[in-house]
């Protein structure tokens, strides 16, 4: 029986949260070895200022507490987002929160932004500084604050020294209210103040500053926080995080849970929206593709609508440790049948006929 065989037969036996409890057990065993360099030389990705050895990273929502950052970089994963990190700690919703779909290959979440809180991880991340990898850190607001801004902004402050980048997380649907801060106004006041905070930030270098926003946007709505995020300078923008959409879905029991949906179901609305995004973004802002990556050929999909870089987490959750492997093995794969001498040369290369599926109709 090899890895992947053994991940998939404790994911079937065991409950959800459990499963993933013996899996990080596993985790920080296998970050003790020495990392393999990456043999995918055209796979490698500049941007933001950062070298990236291949564009396929981890998501954040695995790795909450930045606990196994070694052990999942050495499974070949080009970087590792962790989090979503709130000031204090905060226990998130009652159990159950966590559900498999297996039959759709997905998974529906209300976590609620578990997490030890923001001393505890950056304590971690200190202790891991030098040993190398590329890990950035989502930052979230606390459930009770009433001025949410004030803990993106506290965020920013606390790991701007330990991360390679910063996510400012509004589009989880699992904290009450948290959506609204995407609404035009309101995304240029907290924005403001979050890029106020970076550059206060003493710093020998300027860390980037990402977006990650909800699948559930209308065109006008999207159009709109792309606008202010050009202008405003994000960084990048991460799309996309779960939805509250519920597809045709064959669980039907479970797809009744509330929550965010991730897997399968989530790839064809949340390419669509990333081509539209490419599309109305230009050439210039960086974006990342999230939702519904199972294989090379999804991850390929994703940067050829206009992907910079790729992150995946429900994927990986049912098809093993040797993903990431496997995704690499895929895009070297296809870069050699074009005649293409980087993955850079494939992003945007089919924007137009994934955008034409957007919006998602109903």
């Amino acid at each position: 029986m090899n890895l992947d065989q053994m991940a998939a037969g404790l994911m079937r036996i065991l409950p959800p949260e459990r499963a993933h409890a013996l899996a990080f057990a596993m985790l920080k065993r296998f970050g003790r070895t020495r990392r393999q360099r990456d043999a995918h030389g055209k796979l490698a990705v500049n941007l933001f200022g950062l070298s990236f050895a291949n564009p396929v990273g981890l998501a954040a929502g695995f790795d909450k507490n930045a606990e196994a950052i070694d052990g999942l970089l050495n499974l070949g994963f080009g970087s590792i987002e962790v989090g979503t990190v709130t000031p204090r700690p905060q226990s998130g919703n009652p159990r159950p929160r966590l559900f498999r779909l297996t039959s759709d290959r997905a998974i529906i979440n209300r976590m609620g932004f578990n997490n030890d809180g923001h001393e505890a991880i950056a304590q971690r991340l200190e202790e891991r500084r030098g040993r190398g990898g590329l890990v950035g850190v989502n930052i979230g607001a606390n459930r009770d604050q009433e001025d949410p801004a004030a803990d993106y902004v506290a965020g920013i402050r606390r790991f701007a020294q330990h991360a390679s980048w910063l996510t400012i997380n509004i589009s989880s649907p699992n904290t009450p209210g948290l959506r609204g801060l995407q609404e035009a106004g309101t995304f240029d006041r907290l924005l403001g103040r979050c890029l106020e905070a970076r550059e206060a930030v003493p710093s020998p270098r300027r860390v980037p500053l990402l977006v990650k926003i909800a699948p559930d946007l209308t065109e006008k709505q999207l159009a709109s926080l792309i606008e202010t995020s050009v202008d405003m300078g994000v960084s990048g923008l991460i799309i996309s995080n779960t939805t509250i959409a519920r597809p045709p879905l064959k669980a039907r029991r479970l797809a009744q849970e509330k929550g965010g949906l991730s897997g399968l179901p989530l790839f064809n609305p949340s390419t669509a929206m990333l081509a539209r995004a490419r599309q109305l973004a230009g050439p210039k802002l960086p974006l990342i593709g999230v939702g519904g990556i199972h294989d090379a050929h999804s991850a390929w999909a994703k940067l050829v609508a206009g992907a910079d870089l790729v992150q995946v987490y429900t994927g990986f959750v049912f098809e093993g440790p040797r993903f990431a492997q496997r995704i690499k093995a895929g895009l070297s794969e296809e870069l050699d049948k074009r005649n293409f001498s980087a993955i850079s040369d494939a992003r945007g290369i089919e924007t137009a006929r994934w955008a034409a599926a957007w919006p998602p109709q109903d």
